[in-house]
């Protein structure tokens, strides 16, 4: 039976979201530069939808961001959706700077043409599908202009998994975010990947580090950059050596013998409670989203939580979308 699509509507609270999107038939197609524009774009496109990048990752075929869409009980004023609108044209072709300064004009007023784009631009925050969304079709249009192609560049619409927004799911999803350039064998510590949160947040960026704070529920990045090593390598600030993956065998035997692995272990792993469970967090949290789902759209609550396999120290995880196939491995 195919579970509910779960979103978390913007009146309900803040949502965390852990969102993958892969080109289409999985081509390598994205150099280091290709990589850096979308990795612009990922924060620019953010800023502009109000939404709050945790952590991310880009890689050659695909990418991941862990984003927190907050809760805004007023919307933004004229004069924060005009600097929002003006970061993604900062240099407006002759049409819209001319359209622009006729909006100007009318805001004051609250002209039609005022009300009709003021309307646009909200529709496009607070929501994690429209952030995806936009951030896609721009980044689209300058990879296609840039290499002479055309045609679609994504695979499908885009992954997305609702993240309990504290605890062990929120901490265990953006280190495995981190973790996918180690688990594509590109760098052995992710700090030195540079298209990923935690290298930014290494490097001193400050919104990179606010993200992995929140994560983390700390006071200050010392603390949180300890806590987060910890997490990531199992141990303090060297990083030990991992394999890539453990088997498929190797998991079934350590699941019939009752065994457990190293969480920094199993998060080098493709894990994919984390991309295809459609609601990850505790029991409480996915019974009360299910249960929300269900009074919203009127359907009959026919699922509960299923509790992912303690193969590692994760906490007591459940999700809402049991999986057929291998899970770990």
């Amino acid at each position: 039976m195919r579970q509910p699509r779960i979103k978390l509507d913007p009146q309900d609270g803040e949502a965390v979201y852990h969102c993958m999107s892969r080109t289409v038939n999985g081509q390598r197609l994205f150099d280091d530069t290709a990589r850096e524009v979308l990795r612009r774009q990922l924060w620019l496109v953010a800023e502009y939808c109000g939404v709050e990048i945790l952590t991310y990752a880009v890689l050659h075929n695909h990418f991941h961001v862990l984003a927190l869409v907050p809760h805004q009980s007023v919307p933004p004023n004229d004069g924060e959706l005009l600097r929002r609108y003006q970061l993604l044209y900062p240099k407006p072709t002759r049409y819209q700077a001319s359209r622009l300064s006729v909006i100007q004009a009318q805001l004051a007023t609250n002209g039609p043409e005022a009300v009709l784009w003021r309307r646009r631009q909200l529709a496009l925050m607070g929501d994690i599908s429209q952030f995806m969304k936009l951030l896609k079709q721009r980044f689209s249009i300058w990879f296609n202009k840039s290499h002479r192609r055309f045609g679609t560049l994504w695979s499908e619409r885009f992954k997305s998994i609702l993240i309990e927004p504290a605890g062990d799911a929120l901490r265990a999803t953006a280190a495995y975010v981190d973790l996918n350039l180690v688990r594509a064998g590109l760098v052995s510590d992710p700090k030195d990947g540079r298209f990923c949160g935690y290298a930014e947040a290494v490097a001193g960026k400050n919104m990179a580090r606010r993200g992995l704070i929140r994560v983390l529920g700390l006071a200050d990045w010392t603390e949180a950059h300890a806590t987060y090593r910890l997490l990531l390598f199992g141990t303090g600030t060297v990083a030990r050596e991992h394999k890539h993956t453990i088997s498929t065998e190797q998991f079934q035997r350590i699941l019939r013998e009752g065994g457990r692995l190293p969480l920094a272990k199993v998060l080098r792993c493709r894990v994919r409670y984390f991309t295809d469970g459609a609601v990850l967090g505790s029991k409480a949290f996915v019974a009360e989203e299910l249960a929300r789902f269900c009074q919203r759209s009127g359907r009959r609550q026919g699922a509960e939580p299923i509790m992912v396999p303690a193969v590692t120290d994760w906490g007591a995880l459940a999700t809402l979308r049991g999986l057929r196939r291998v899970a770990i491995g």
